[in-house]
């Protein structure tokens, strides 16, 4: 019988944090911080209307969650400073041993790509289609004709839960006056 020795690493096992903290994680508050600088000089552009209905006006609620923003990217540093870092899922059950699945990788960027540039053309209900059918096909499910028959429930659901519901008019493309 031969001996396998496994290279199963735990919470415990991982070795302490850096002083200083961790500098991807530093990339994460300076994205946030980015992030809500770029909302609170966008919302600064909105023009200030008030009515008698809206004594607040339309910049509150983007000032409001650029500086949300802002704030929990400075304190997200200082936990970082002080050694914090996110603890591992206890049921995570991910090979870290392993790569990366570029073949899935691609095949959803293709799907997207796809998504994008005959949304306009074939319109939402067949672009959506290929959308949702080519994603469950690049994360690997094989039931082709049930998820073409999911997709299409998805993507017409989608289509009329916009017009209907929300009041915005996705592209119908070629199946204009049909729809």
């Amino acid at each position: 019988m031969s001996s396998e020795v496994k290279d199963e690493r735990t919470v415990e096992d991982s070795p302490p944090p850096r002083e200083g903290g961790d500098r991807a994680q530093y990339g994460v508050c300076v994205f946030l911080a980015l992030l809500g600088t770029a909302v609170i000089v966008d919302a600064l552009g909105i023009p200030h209307i008030t009515s008698g209905t809206d004594p607040v006006g339309p910049r509150a609620v983007p000032l409001l969650l650029g500086g949300l923003l802002l704030l929990l990217a400075a304190l997200y540093a200082v936990d970082v400073a002080r050694g914090g870092r996110g603890e591992p899922e206890g049921g995570e059950d991910v090979d870290l041993s392993s790569g990366s699945d570029w073949r899935t990788v691609l095949l959803l960027i293709a799907v997207f790509v796809a998504n994008a540039l005959l949304i306009e053309r074939l319109g939402w209900v067949i672009s959506g289609a290929l959308l949702f059918w080519g994603t469950a096909f690049a994360l690997g499910n094989r039931h082709y004709f049930r998820n073409l028959l999911i997709a299409v429930t998805l993507s017409l659901t989608t289509f009329y839960a916009f017009a209907i519901g929300l009041g915005v008019n996705l592209p119908a493309g070629v199946l204009q006056g049909i729809l």
